[in-house]
């Protein structure tokens, strides 16, 4: 089938997310622009069906994910989950939307980063949170100079997950405690720089590569076969801004502990160290105490295994009051003045932290097979 064909999903249709096939890609567009083209549960549960049937079709040899442009031709990636359905899942005391979202999100994850054929994500804007999680766990990432990368989660009393906990500490020099800590947007450069980015493509090159791409046969070897055709389109970055600092961010953030981290910023008396000591009092305490144990003792999971400790971690946080608190200044009434409880680092108890990675009442997740 070398046509366009639109893939029949039956009852998991949905607009939000197309699907079809168009020679030999599967091809992906993530449709909410006006809200990012942020992930609702039912566009996860269609990319979970969609990706499994590609994965048993032959004549699908490369899959292709990227964002729909909005009407000011911004072309965000994805921004993350739909959290404004996470805080409006507060009010069910046994929190049954956040199981059901967070663990078919989470199998998603699990899915692509085991997909066994080229996962190409094609990222020209925003990618941040529950974006990272369906894009830096395939082959290939083609960023163009537009890409803002985040981890923003320590700021919504949330913590990096989506795999944040097999990632991120992968990333060179501590520079992925420190995005995680801080939330530190990133650019194209630093993209390339940490290897977010597999390939460096210029937006304006953008809908010429799409074109490539639905018309090219990928039959026979489709990793090499896509590897050559980026490398057509492929330019070289320049500077990363974060490589200037990555003295000071092992200086600072080789610590054993969150409060060394701060003792060192503290120490260090520079601009940087200031503006960084600055980013991190805006965080949720609760937050960065759970993220900084997260990343330190549990960074040698294989993948599945960290998507598990996940699950706990984000049970857990819909049963406390930070989450919902930094999604209301936030997103919510938007007045940006969260009050976090506790308030200070100091007073998160290490009894409180443990408790963010131990099995919920309601169950480990369960990775069905898809197969």
């Amino acid at each position: 089938m070398k046509n366009s064909n639109l893939v029949n999903l039956s009852s998991t249709n949905d607009e939000d997310v197309l699907c079809s096939k168009i020679g030999s890609i599967g091809h992906i567009v993530l449709n909410r622009p006006y809200a990012l083209n942020s992930l609702t549960e039912k566009m996860i549960t269609t990319m979970l069906f969609v990706l499994n049937v590609w994965a048993n079709d032959d004549d699908v040899c490369v899959v292709v994910v990227e964002g729909a442009s909005s009407t000011n031709n911004k072309r965000p990636f994805c921004s993350g989950g739909d959290i404004r359905m996470i805080f409006e899942g507060r009010e069910d005391p046994q929190r049954n939307f956040a199981k059901s979202f967070f663990s078919q999100e989470y199998r998603l994850n699990n899915f692509i980063q085991k997909y066994p054929k080229p996962y190409l994500s094609l990222i020209d804007g925003v990618v941040m949170g529950g974006g990272v999680g369906i894009s830096i766990h395939g082959s290939h990432r083609v960023v163009t100079d537009r890409v803002l990368f985040s981890m923003p989660e320590t700021g919504i009393g949330l913590f990096p997950d989506v795999g944040g906990t097999y990632f991120l500490p992968r990333l060179p020099d501590l520079t992925g405690i420190y995005i995680a800590l801080t939330s530190q947007r990133l650019n194209l450069e630093d993209c390339i720089y940490l290897g977010i980015g597999t390939h460096y493509v210029r937006s304006t090159d953008y809908q010429a590569l799409v074109d490539d791409l639905k018309t090219s046969n990928f039959q026979g070897d489709a990793f090499i076969k896509l590897d050559n055709l980026l490398e057509k389109y492929l330019k070289k970055a320049g500077t990363a801004p974060i490589s200037k600092n990555i003295e000071n961010i092992k200086r600072c953030f080789g610590a054993s502990s969150l409060d060394e981290i701060y003792h060192n910023l503290k120490l260090h008396k520079t601009t940087w160290s200031s503006e960084t000591l600055r980013d991190l009092s805006k965080k949720s305490p609760t937050s960065l105490k759970v993220t900084f144990k997260q990343l330190s003792e549990f960074k040698h999971l294989d993948f599945e295994d960290v998507m598990k400790l996940e699950y706990r971690m984000v049970i857990k946080f819909n049963f406390s009051d930070d989450l919902f608190e930094g999604i209301r200044a936030f997103i919510i009434d938007k007045d940006f003045s969260p009050a976090w409880n506790p308030k200070n680092i100091k007073d998160v108890e290490d009894k409180l932290v443990n408790e963010y990675f131990q099995e919920p009442d309601s169950g480990d997740i369960n990775f069905r097979t898809y197969s």
